[in-house]
């Protein structure tokens, strides 16, 4: 099994009999021009509606490929935001739902932002996907009144950060009813978020066992910017992907 970074979010994760795609956005290393073409049966799989993390350039590769074999697997708050027609997805999933045929086995997580997370069973693996799921407002959580609701003009909304934490927690207590053990989680590790950035992924395999550690969501903030997670890895005997370059390849053991 092997797993490559697209960009952003977006990964491809080739198994023994299938291909799975991961909220594809941007190819800026051409990884897809390959894998367009693999006799494989591709399942594509979108988290969510925000644009960094789907892209109806999706469809087409059915279109361009006709004798391949293309099952769309997407969070319903895509279709509900209009942002896809019933008929584009072959699997519309929220929280909760459920779908498998003779390859994979799919349950739809929560998010404490938009749509769904992911945990999927292939090759006799567990695979995770976070979509948008993280501690996104984790450096406030540093402030003198962090239980408080405050206004941020970076995110253009009220909010409390004490709040927003537990329903984070509150997601990956969910997850955890379900499993507690992942052989390869995808996660954000976004430097953007400011002081407190790694705190999400941290908590996360704090209550999972974990294998694999992919970082995601950094394309703005830079690769190094996503390595200072490794040393928690690390503490914790998690192989961390210092992903150097998109197009780079990770062989899943």
């Amino acid at each position: 099994m092997k797993l490559t970074y697209i960009f952003h979010s977006g990964f491809v994760l080739e198994a023994e009999h299938c291909v799975l795609v991961f909220d594809y956005w941007m190819d800026p290393a051409g990884v897809m021009e390959t894998y367009l073409q693999t006799s494989k049966p591709t399942y594509v799989f979108s988290s969510h509606f925000h644009e960094d993390h789907f892209t109806k350039e999706i469809f087409r590769w059915r279109e361009q490929n006709p004798h391949s074999h293309y099952t769309y697997i997407l969070s319903k708050d895509i279709y509900k935001r209009r942002r896809a027609e019933k008929q584009d997805a072959d699997v519309w999933l929220a929280k909760g739902g459920a779908w498998q045929d003779d390859n994979i086995k799919v349950l739809a997580t929560g998010s404490n932002d938009s749509g769904v997370s992911w945990i999927i069973e292939v090759d006799g693996k567990r695979i995770f996907h976070a979509g948008d799921l993280c501690n996104w407002y984790a450096r406030f959580l540093a402030e003198e009144k962090p239980d408080e609701t405050i206004f941020s003009k970076e995110f253009g909304e009220y909010f409390n950060p004490v709040n927003e934490e537990k329903r984070f927690l509150g997601e990956l207590k969910d997850i955890h009813k379900v499993t507690d053990d992942f052989d390869l989680i995808m996660f954000p590790v976004d430097g953007r978020i400011g002081n407190g950035y790694t705190l999400g992924g941290r908590q996360f395999i704090e209550r999972f066992r974990v294998k694999y550690f992919a970082p995601m969501h950094f394309a703005a903030s830079g690769f190094e910017s996503a390595w200072r997670m490794e040393p928690f890895c690390t503490e914790k005997n998690i192989f961390f992907w210092n992903i150097k370059e998109e197009g780079e390849i990770l062989e899943i053991l």
